[in-house]
């Protein structure tokens, strides 16, 4: 299959010039015709990486949209970037990075929208459909330090700066004595704060800083086992309208099939665990060398004083296998947390779950 034989892409940073946003978007050269394809997403770097990198598929396998004109990319402000002082759990999880990126797409703004699979709930909103995984980067965390090679040289009581409780119940459970403080922003701020001394270290993904060409930045690549990975993380998710033939069509043509049933598999996991952002969860699926899928994940507590793993659970490699390792690895691990540590979760994300699908 054609889109099988895609490999990962890294793309230099570029500025938000190359990209439109307001009303007034796409008016630069009157006699333009109206773009065939318009994509949606952030405007923060990293976003705009992942929509560049669309753009370029694009055009590579559809000669018509080489065009000069032909794709638009349109920046979407969304609550999340405009909030940053608050932990993202606090403010309403992380939808709030494609909650306005997906109202574009249903009012005819955008023809697709590219999102970080990662922040993505795991109900899509009505009407959408997300169709397309782009080939998946490196699913590990990035240490960064500048005064230790890994977490376990840093002194006691070091803080570290993270908004993930992923990260900071993986942390915590092997060093109690650090903190972990809310830590938001994009890569660029986040790194600037590390640089300014505001804490001792940070974790951020390795697939972002490789997208932005930040890998010197890095202190040390951590391993599965030091770190499991968020649900979908590394993952490019793009979607469209449902029935919208001609941008299905398009986006098939860019679907990477073994990063499409890996991510199934990982958030049917996610679903069974009713997990939210205030949740500390993880999950990796992968296909195996014996061409099998493999999946492992957790949950936390917060503080790290509860993990439970479960690891390399195996299945065939289809997408209806796929769902039900996943459907299987979440009832597993809530029988393993037992009742103390999920009434627990369930308590702390009473009347607040992103991933579940408003009522009103």
């Amino acid at each position: 299959m054609r889109s099988s034989m895609m490999r990962p892409r890294r793309l230099r940073c570029v500025g938000a010039q190359e990209a439109s946003s307001g009303a007034g978007a796409g008016t630069k050269t009157a006699k333009r015709k109206a773009a065939l394809v318009k994509i949606g997403t952030r405007g923060s770097p990293l976003a705009l990486a992942q929509a560049y990198l669309t753009r370029d598929l694009l055009k590579e396998r559809h000669p018509e949209l080489a065009e000069d004109g032909a794709i638009e990319i349109k920046i979407i402000k969304t609550t999340g970037d405009k909030v940053l002082s608050q932990p993202l759990a606090d403010i309403g999880g992380k939808g709030l990075f494609t909650k306005e990126v997906d109202e574009a797409l249903l009012d005819g703004r955008v023809d697709i929208a590219v999102h970080s699979m990662k922040d993505v709930p795991t109900y899509l909103p009505a009407g959408t459909v997300l169709p397309c995984n782009l080939p998946r980067e490196d699913v590990r965390d990035a240490f960064i330090s500048p005064i230790g090679d890994s977490l376990a040289a840093l002194p006691e009581n070091s803080v570290i700066g993270s908004a993930s409780l992923r990260r900071r119940a993986q942390i915590l459970a092997k060093h109690p004595s650090f903190e972990v403080v809310n830590f938001r922003g994009n890569v660029q701020s986040r790194l600037r704060k590390l640089e300014e001394g505001d804490v001792a270290a940070t974790l951020l993904a390795y697939a972002g800083l490789r997208r932005l060409d930040l890998q010197d930045k890095i202190t040390r690549v951590l391993s599965l086992e030091e770190m499991l990975p968020a649900v979908a993380q590394g993952a490019i998710g793009i979607a469209c309208r449902e029935g919208d033939d001609p941008m299905l069509a398009y986006l098939d043509s860019l679907n990477h099939p073994d990063t499409y049933t890996a991510v199934l598999c990982e958030r049917a996991f996610l679903t069974a665990l009713d997990g939210s952002c205030r949740t500390p969860i993880a999950g990796h699926a992968l296909r195996g060398e014996d061409g099998n899928l493999q999946l492992s994940g957790l949950i936390a507590h917060p503080d790290g004083v509860e993990v439970h793993r479960i690891d390399n659970l195996t299945t065939s490699f289809d997408n209806e296998s796929a769902v039900l390792l996943g459907e299987e690895a979440g009832k597993m691990l809530k029988e393993k947390a037992g009742t103390s540590l999920m009434d627990y979760l369930n308590k702390e994300v009473e009347g607040f779950n992103p991933n579940q699908a408003p009522t009103k």
